[in-house]
């Protein structure tokens, strides 16, 4: 790319020319009339992307972890025992937000590089009534693939509310929210969803929004009411203007605009995609020598890979090297191992293209830095593995 570098973490992402056209155009009323269908449109376009056609959604300024926020807030009361099946830095966090209001948690947390055992959560969940439960989909951190289907009908075996963080999942990974029993899927709108940062996106299932409507206490969170925001959803779904809090109104555009771009595409198709191009960066990956941190490969995800550093490499230094060669990739997030991986983001607008580039600056600064490798080996097993696969 010329002009500037390919910007390629786990978010912020590589974003469509389309979605950044909606975002600079000449900024609106929130209650005018073409906005409103804009609003309305997208509201409805999100129940085929979650695949949840009887789900009440939510667009809300904010981020994901806003929108874990306001799971947790309208859900939860004093008290209410919560069980956090965490595989990394994002199940800590979903922890420490449940207990700000005040719930009983139990996290059960998998071993580096591995997911919760279906045995030891249904185990846990015959001790004692569970109000909800959490799953990360994708943990940012790690790059780990929970598969959500098996763990939501756990919880509605035990008459549990389950929440998903799709934070790095929804529009790249398979989420079937309705079919599967899922209560809320959430997400924020700068990962595969394909929009710059700024909106937090939520999909609440009919028995959730009863049991909100339920709550015996007030929501602790007044920013964060459903109460405050199911009205408004309602009203620009039926096309009538209304106002709480003043909506991004250039960052809604451009998520209409990239809803239409992924509905267009297909969801099976979408998924698809990142399925092939994860696989086959990942072959690519292992043709460095690099080991990536999910311990198989059907934990890994498609929407990321998280990879260590080579031993005697200088993390800093790999990325400083990739950065001039105009590819910016991430290091690592949890704490204690923060220097000895990296990450990279392939979501959203990805293409073959975007990952060979990915892949030629690694091999080139690993390369100068003395890493032990073939070169050129990780390129030909990227293209096999494409061409294998007929993306």
């Amino acid at each position: 790319m010329k002009g500037r570098k390919l910007l390629m973490i786990p978010g912020p992402i590589e974003f469509e020319p389309d979605v950044l056209q909606a975002m600079g155009m000449a900024t609106t009323s929130h209650v005018a009339p073409d906005f409103i269908e804009v609003f309305g449109k997208s509201l409805e376009l999100m129940r085929e992307v979650w695949k949840a056609p009887k789900g009440q959604p939510f667009i809300v300024s904010g981020t994901g972890t806003l929108a874990m926020d306001m799971a947790a807030c309208n859900l939860i009361e004093k008290d209410d025992a919560v069980l956090v099946i965490s595989t990394g830095y994002f199940g800590k966090r979903f922890k420490d937000i449940m207990e700000r209001y005040g719930a009983n948690t139990t996290i059960l947390e998998a071993p580096l590089g591995e997911a919760v055992s279906l045995e030891a959560i249904e185990k846990e969940l015959r001790t004692k009534p569970y109000k909800a439960l959490t799953i990360t989909h994708v943990d940012t951190s790690t790059g780990i693939l929970v598969d959500p289907e098996p763990i939501a009908k756990l919880a509605t075996k035990y008459n549990t509310l389950s929440i998903l963080d799709g934070v790095c999942s929804v529009a790249g990974e398979t989420i079937l929210q309705e079919k599967w029993g899922l209560d809320v899927v959430l997400t924020g709108s700068q990962k595969a969803i394909g929009v710059p940062p700024g909106l937090a996106l939520l999909m609440v299932s009919e028995k959730a929004m009863k049991v909100w409507n339920k709550r015996k206490t007030p929501v602790a969170n007044y920013y964060s009411d459903w109460h405050n925001w199911l009205p408004i959803m309602r009203a620009y779904e039926e096309r009538r203007p209304s106002y709480f809090g003043t909506p991004p109104v250039n960052l809604i555009v451009a998520l209409e605009t990239s809803l239409k771009i992924i509905c267009k595409e297909g969801m099976s198709e979408r998924v698809k995609r990142h399925q092939v191009l994860g696989n086959a960066f990942r072959a690519g990956i292992t043709a460095l020598n690099l080991e990536i941190l999910p311990k198989t490969d059907q934990l890994a995800a498609n929407t990321l890979t998280a990879a260590y550093y080579p031993k005697g490499i200088d993390g800093a230094a790999m990325l400083s090297k990739m950065a001039k060669n105009n590819v910016i990739v991430a290091g690592g997030l949890l704490p204690d191992l923060k220097a000895t991986y990296f990450r990279v983001g392939h979501m959203g607008s990805v293409s073959a293209n975007d990952l060979i580039a990915v892949l030629s600056a690694l091999e080139r600064a690993l390369s100068e830095l003395g890493h032990q490798m073939d070169v050129g080996k990780c390129l030909t097993a990227f293209q096999n593995k494409i061409l294998s696969t007929k993306l």
